[in-house]
């Protein structure tokens, strides 16, 4: 099983090899290729989170329960969690298949909507979030 938080439901369709350290990188990569692949694994649990999740094991700016990258981040990251979790009708704590995630990101995210729930994020002026929703919505399930 994965334990994810909300936002990163929604970054790693974009996920193109950016990130804060080279192990955040790899890690980042290896949770993206699993959650990416709508042909293996789609019967994979998660635990959906609106705190530190398995990405941010490898993080460099994780504190003991808590983003600590500025005095603000843990706020914004888990203002965005909570603002997935809420468009995608999920619950904290809950455990999904992945199958499941994937149809609903599919289904309830348009790009766009990355501008409202991404607010603030330094990743969302590369594009490649939104990038990531277009091509999730050209799949078949």
């Amino acid at each position: 099983m994965i334990t994810i938080r909300g936002h990163h439901l929604l970054c790693i369709h974009g996920f193109q090899g950016m990130g804060y350290s080279e192990t955040f990188v790899k890690e980042m990569e290896k949770i993206s290729l699993i959650l990416r692949d709508n042909l293996n694994n789609t019967d994979i649990l998660i635990r959906v989170v609106n705190q530190l999740d398995d990405v941010c094991q490898s993080c460099p700016h994780r504190g003991n329960n808590k983003c600590v990258q500025d005095e603000n981040s843990n706020q914004h990251v888990t203002e965005m969690d909570q603002k997935v979790i809420k468009k995608l009708e999920l619950e904290a704590g809950r455990i999904y298949s992945k199958r499941e995630l994937l149809q609903r990101t599919k289904e309830k995210i348009e790009p766009n909507d990355l501008d409202v729930i991404c607010e603030g994020c330094s990743w969302l002026g590369y594009g490649v979030c939104k990038e990531g929703i277009e091509r999730l919505k050209r799949q078949e399930f």
